[in-house]
């Protein structure tokens, strides 16, 4: 089926023309729309068609076909949908080649083999997945091999010449150009980059592959200026969804993509000619004859590239679990901040201005023996290790500090970030400010409304707080919105991510910068107790806190490790957090991991009284520590981290967060089952001061009062 995308190319060479790509998400406006649109594009001279797979949480794109996406999943559209929509327009008359776009995990969900042996039977000819780059595709490559379907890798201005090299050596039918850094998106008022030509000419110096530019096309003056850049084809995707949105409810959404198909490519006026034939006579006669189409290349072709043991370079997987799922746009800064990195991480004198910083972090943080709360529990005892006393009241102070010295080894001047709970979204704007940084922090406009108090702090410390309003209004969205914002201001912006989460190296990063928790653990017990603690327990979100308590304690058998996940309204109901008890292994926000998701692999709204844990997947690492059963994963619902939180704020005098009580109900009810002389080391992450307004809001209602027996605001 590849060969159909090749003949294409081979035909419009012939031609003297360029090829017309256009992107439609399937699906949307209305179920039933998208074969008539289909046959609407090829009428108006669309050459090769992608039909956009609906996901719900799609990094790479812009507004107008996120909300497409938002729209098709609304309309119940998937991926079975899509084959279904190949096999009618073929059926109805169909001929261009139909290239499915999108992300990777709904065909994890699906099943990677069927699904692309579905798509060959229904008459799809390849794939583009722009969260797949070709060093994680080696086994997705190989099938569509099998199945004689193209895989079509993607070049961003970003990416340097040796991948550039290696990106046009797996290439079998073309290559899709990114022309921009950032989204998909067009605007009539902005010009293509003016460095296209350059960027073209930079691969066209390594292969004879057809090359289809995309990003940012909107009319004819861009169709024309990115053919005479050099390109074989222009991709139009934004403007074609924007254009179905206009008419959506009109009736004329068909009528009108054909005539702008026609008037960006002159279909049927006689378009002229791009003037790249070079007559050559044999014997007489012209030679305009295309070259021969390229073979697949083998699979073994990328395999190199996954070696992690060379200079610059940490283990990019923990066991199944990890990688870097990312738009090519991303490829290269993520290798330049794993390199800075790991150069510093073997550098004393980077480690040096980190513990200089300690005295305004306030490390060591204490290790607490909670007597009463011991006393409360009959069992082990209990002790405390206290990240709330941290500066800015949580953890995250470390990581942030840590970050903000490699943003600054790297020269970037400006720092963006993610927050749900506001924690971390205040420890950078804590270190941004002493350090002289700008600072723009994203989070969920739901988490923004419920945690006043700390989006007002970012605020006071010079931090400019942006409400995400997509999808669930939460973590996730903020996440995919930090994503998209990064890859267009690469060259002066770090994107400090706050939790072990991410593509690689940031859950290597963030754990590299928590583990001083259980290394002072460690430390601290020795010279309290002469002995290891029997457990140690951290509440689990993301998991920035819990793999920082864990990690040192992973090679010393004798030490359980549990974490404690938001079981939020309980786990047999939709409303949880508790991505290791009741998650599926996919692929979401650059890594591999657990994942609370559909059946179809749509991530789906998550619940947990606390914001921070309020999260669809999970640090890859805490994934394979739960595969291996290395640690153990437990759930505390609402109800018992509001408890936990009564308890410890009753008995020990500490207002612990919310996240962090779900740590402590999981840790107090362990201490109940062993013996006094055992020890128990709850990680108390943050300070519960930024959650005293939801808890109050949350005890004046009479049935919370009742179940908790705790009437304090009526």
């Amino acid at each position: 089926m590849s060969e159909e995308i090749k003949k294409v190319f081979a035909n419009k060479k012939e031609q003297d023309q360029p090829a017309f790509v256009t992107f439609l998400t399937a699906g949307f406006p209305t179920k039933d729309a998208t074969v008539p649109l289909m046959l609407s594009l090829e009428a108006g001279g669309a050459d090769i068609i992608e039909l956009g797979v609906p996901f719900s949480d799609p990094i790479a794109d812009g507004p107008t076909i996120q909300k497409a996406n938002t729209v098709a999943i609304e309309n119940n559209v998937h991926y079975s949908d899509c084959l279904e929509y190949v096999r009618q327009a073929r059926s109805q008359g169909l001929k261009a080649p139909v290239i499915f776009m999108g992300y990777y995990n709904p065909l994890i969900a699906y099943g990677e083999d069927k699904a692309v042996k579905d798509a060959r039977e229904a008459g799809a000819n390849g794939y583009i997945l722009v969260d797949l780059p070709p060093t994680e595709a080696i086994k997705f490559r190989e099938i569509c091999q099998e199945h004689t379907m193209s895989y079509i890798p993607l070049i961003a201005p970003s990416t340097s010449i040796d991948r550039v090299k290696f990106l046009t050596s797996i290439a079998d039918s073309f290559i899709y150009v990114v022309s921009k850094m950032g989204v998909t998106g067009s605007s009539a008022g902005e010009a293509i980059s003016a460095s296209l030509p350059e960027l073209v000419a930079r691969i066209r110096a390594f292969t004879p592959v057809p090359l289809a530019v995309g990003f940012g096309v909107d009319n004819r003056t861009h169709f024309e200026f990115v053919t005479s850049a050099g390109s074989d084809a222009v991709v139009v995707g934004s403007k074609i969804i924007k254009l179905v949105f206009d008419n959506a409810t009109n009736g004329k959404a068909t009528t009108e993509l054909t005539k702008f198909c026609k008037e960006i490519t002159l279909h049927g006026q006689n378009p002229p000619p791009l003037g790249r034939l070079k007559s050559q006579k044999t014997n007489g006669e012209s030679n305009l004859k295309p070259e021969p189409v390229l073979p697949i290349p083998q699979g073994e072709i990328a395999k190199p590239e996954l070696q992690v043991n060379k200079p610059g370079k940490l283990p990019s997987r923990f066991g199944l679990f990890g990688g870097a799922y990312v738009p090519e746009s991303l490829v290269d800064c993520l290798n330049e901040i794993e390199a800075a990195h790991a150069e510093a991480i073997q550098d004393p004198a980077f480690w040096k201005e980190f513990e200089d910083m300690f005295g305004y972090i306030n490390r060591p943080s204490q290790l607490y023996l909670a007597e009463r709360l011991t006393e409360e529990m009959g069992g082990a005892r209990i002790w405390l290790k206290r990240e709330d006393l941290n500066h800015t009241g949580s953890h995250k102070i470390n990581n942030a500090v840590g970050q903000i010295l490699l943003a600054r080894r790297l020269g970037k001047k400006r720092i963006i970030a993610e927050t749900g709970a506001g924690q971390h979204g205040v420890a950078t704007a804590t270190v941004c400010a002493r350090f002289g940084l700008q600072c723009d922090i994203y989070m969920g406009a739901e988490d923004v409304r419920r945690q006043e108090l700390n989006v007002f702090r970012i605020k006071m410390l010079g931090g400019n707080v942006i409400p995400v309003t997509s999808g669930s209004q939460t973590l996730k969205d903020a996440v995919n919105e930090a994503m998209r914002e990064w890859v267009t201001r690469l060259e002066d912006t770090h994107y400090l991510i706050g939790s072990a989460i991410g593509p690689h190296p940031f859950p290597t990063i963030v754990r590299d910068f928590q583990r001083v928790i259980g290394r002072e653990i460690k430390s601290q017990m020795q010279a309290q107790s002469g002995k290891l603690p029997d457990a140690v327990v951290a509440c689990v979100g993301g998991g920035s806190n819990a793999i920082g308590t864990f990690y040192d304690f992973i090679e010393d058998p004798n030490v359980r490790l549990i974490g404690v996940e938001a079981g939020g309204h309980g786990v047999d109901t939709d409303l949880h957090s508790a991505t290791l008890t009741k998650g599926v292994i996919g692929v979401v926000h650059g890594a591999s991991s657990y994942i609370i998701q559909s059946k179809e692999g749509q991530l789906v709204p998550t619940h947990s009284i606390s914001a921070g844990l309020d999260y669809n997947s999970v640090g890859p690492e805490h994934s394979h520590l739960k595969y291996t059963g290395r640690a153990e994963y437990i759930v505390a619902d609402d109800t018992q981290a509001l408890k936990a939180f009564k308890m410890v704020t009753q008995l020990e005098g500490i207002i612990p967060a919310l996240e962090s009580s779900h740590g402590l109900w999981g840790g107090m009810q362990l201490a109940k089952t062993l013996p006094k002389d055992h020890d128990i080391v709850i990680c108390l992450s943050g300070n519960g001061s930024k959650d005293v307004a939801e808890v109050l809001l949350t005890l004046k209602d009479p049935k919370w009062a009742d179940k908790l027996d705790w009437h304090v605001a009526q």
